[in-house]
């Protein structure tokens, strides 16, 4: 049985090696490809894939925020995050959008092929270069809660923060979200009362610091 997959990354170099290299195996057919995470969740309501291969910093939409909505819309689609993140905000967050599997960006081709078929029958697969030290935290900081953009803004929030922070004016961003103008401004006051930041550049610094873009 074919397995189908969408490719979502937004450097076309690391689209192209993705598909050359799944091209060799006949059981999978690569459906789509996708360089932000808006048009990810798009092709993914389009195209109907059986796996969605995610990177998290993308234009747009990061990869967490498109794995909510993908997740939400299309709960039967599975998604693998592959990052050069290896921090635990970063797969926690991406676990919690509802991923079924998290790889590193330098991982071998052949742990990609792994991935796959672990989450083809319905398990979680997490990278063992970075399952150590995810395991190690939980057992050490088993009450932890880490402080990040996950925790304090809604979903929402973190959509406009994005924009923001990639520089797209108010009227533009809800363009985007299909939402008024003073909707945008309200969201922008919250999330600069909640983080206690008062200027777009630091909201800018902010943003990438978290991971919310890669600007």
């Amino acid at each position: 049985m074919t397995t189908s997959i969408l490719i979502a990354d937004d450097h076309k170099i690391v689209r192209d090696g993705l598909r050359t290299m799944l091209s060799k195996y006949p059981e999978i057919e690569v459906v789509g490809e996708a360089e932000d995470g808006r048009t990810t969740v798009r092709l993914v309501n389009q195209l109907s894939p059986d796996i969605v291969i995610m990177d998290i910093a993308m234009p747009d939409l990061n990869g967490i925020e498109a794995t909510r909505q993908i997740i939400a819309e299309k709960p039967g689609v599975k998604v693998i995050a592959l990052s050069m993140h290896s921090d635990k905000r970063y797969i926690s967050a991406m676990f919690k959008a509802g991923a079924s599997g998290f790889l590193q960006k330098h991982c071998a081709f052949q742990e990609m092929m792994t991935a796959i078929q672990t989450i083809k029958e319905d398990k979680t697969y997490l990278s063992p270069a970075i399952s150590g030290t995810v395991v190690e935290d939980f057992i050490r900081h088993p009450e932890k809660a880490e402080s990040s953009v996950f925790s304090v803004l809604s979903s929402r929030e973190r959509e406009v923060l994005q924009l923001l922070s990639e520089g797209q004016n108010t009227k533009e961003i809800a363009a985007v979200l299909n939402v008024s103008i003073k909707t945008v401004e309200a969201h922008r006051v919250k999330i600069m009362s909640k983080l206690g930041i008062h200027s777009m550049a630091e909201l800018t610094k902010y943003a990438v610091r978290e991971g919310l873009t890669s600007l």
